[in-house]
């Protein structure tokens, strides 16, 4: 597919270099001792480094990873991810348009989010609808009773399996999040197991999203001290800050207690939603995305963007890199699907995208002459600082300033170089050393 408008061939890498020295400074106060008295970080900081190694990067690993698909059936999606800030890669997903047999007209997509590891967040990505599916609950005569209690089934199931592997094979014992979504003929069925998140765009607005599992949410809580734990700090026992999980077997080992009334439960919550003509896109995302960014700054966002670009992988990246610049400081992952009831590209949608730039251009180029007047380097940081503290008519719904830094970085490269090549040339070092 094409883009109406591709991001500049601008190396970001040398933007993020300014920005990090901003964030370094807070990432290292909220995660590196920053709640700990003076003293006491002067005197062990090096032992506690030793100790215990950030689960944080120096700077971000910007490796995207992409794919998209579609279907006979009118389905299109891409998925895009993202190690950010994190350490290490824990996110996974699965991608199937049509799934096999007679449920050729159905569709399945996950987001699973990993914590402490990553292995339980890659078995359930390879293995999790297959459990699903042995349950015998999903049929193409669909009973959504029935389908939902095959799903819940299906998640149980995989859980009592890992759980049997770590305790007979030493196996992993991380956890990991799981956001999925079915799509029947009829119906769209919301699975949820965690704070991983998925919404519909429905004629233009979010109708329908799946809610956090937060340790801190009363019926969650009260589960947790029944099993004998306590919330602090809004985790488990102060330790886990989610309350339902696949995996996480230190928080299953009561064994006279059921599957859902452990300190973690595995039970997803199940929803279905009966399709129609005004479905536009759903969206399936980790926490790095909603650590940044709500439903409806990303609905608005994303169905601005589909009526400027029809390639629905650079969307993707689109949106990881705006979660990155408001600040998420985790892996960061999305899946969206499109049903033919989205959003087109559209003439007068690029015709406003077009202005908005030129504008931008314009705005740089009196930015960077300002400080040059002054004397003072013109620096991009602070060029977008006085962009963001500007209003700008006709910046994208839910990404505002911040999700056209391409542009913004174009433009400034472009003036920088211009003013370079029409400053004269200082040949008095040359005549000095020839005489």
């Amino acid at each position: 597919m094409r883009t109406a408008r591709r991001a500049s061939n601008v190396e970001v890498p040398s933007f993020l270099r300014q920005l990090v020295k901003e964030t370094e400074k807070m990432v290292t106060f909220f995660f590196k001792g920053g709640s700990r008295e003076k003293g006491c970080e002067e005197e062990d900081n090096l032992e506690d480094e030793d100790a215990m190694p950030s689960p944080y990067l120096d700077h971000p690993n910007l490796e995207k990873h992409v794919a998209e698909g579609g279907s006979s059936l009118g389905l299109n999606y891409a998925v895009a991810s993202m190690q950010g800030w994190r350490a290490q890669m824990e996110d996974a997903h699965t991608c199937m348009t049509q799934l096999k047999g007679d449920l050729g007209d159905w569709a399945y997509f996950a987001v699973f989010d990993g914590h402490a590891g990553v292995t339980v967040a890659q078995y359930c990505s390879r293995n999790l609808l297959d459990h699903i599916l042995t349950t015998g609950g999903i049929k193409a005569n669909e009973d959504p009773d029935q389908v939902k209690e095959g799903i819940r089934e299906g998640f149980l199931g995989i859980d009592r399996h890992m759980h049997k592997m770590a305790r007979k094979d030493n196996w992993d014992r991380s956890g990991s999040t799981a956001a999925a979504v079915m799509i029947s003929p009829r119906y769209i069925y919301f699975i949820n197991c965690g704070d991983s998140r998925t919404f519909l765009c429905h004629n233009g607005q979010v109708v329908f999203y799946t809610e956090d599992h937060k340790p801190f949410n009363p019926r969650e809580k009260e589960r947790i001290q029944n099993a004998g734990g306590s919330v602090t700090l809004q985790r488990i026992n102060g330790s886990l800050a989610v309350s339902r999980a696949l995996g996480d077997f230190d928080f299953k080992e009561v064994d006279w207690r059921p599957q859902t009334e452990q300190l973690v439960s595995p039970e997803p919550e199940v929803y279905e939603l009966e399709r129609t003509p005004q479905d536009e896109f759903l969206v399936l995302a980790c926490d790095g995305v909603w650590d940044a960014i709500g439903n409806e700054e990303l609905c608005a966002f994303i169905r601005n963007r589909l009526q400027v670009c029809d390639d629905l992988r650079d969307i993707c990246t689109q949106v990881i890199d705006l979660c990155l610049y408001k600040g998420s400081l985790d892996n960061i992952s999305i899946i969206i699907v499109c049903f033919p009831g989205a959003p087109q590209v559209s003439q007068e949608a690029l015709q406003r995208e077009a202005d908005l730039e030129q504008h931008i251009d314009m705005k740089v180029e009196e930015i960077i002459q300002m400080m040059r007047s002054k004397d003072e380097d013109p620096d991009l940081l602070y060029v977008i600082k006085f962009l963001a503290a500007e209003e700008l008519p006709g910046l994208p719904p839910g990404g505002g300033i911040t999700s056209k830094r391409d542009c913004i970085i174009g433009a400034y490269q472009k003036h920088i170089m211009n003013l370079r090549t029409q400053e004269p040339m200082d040949i008095g070092g040359s005549e000095e050393d020839s005489s």
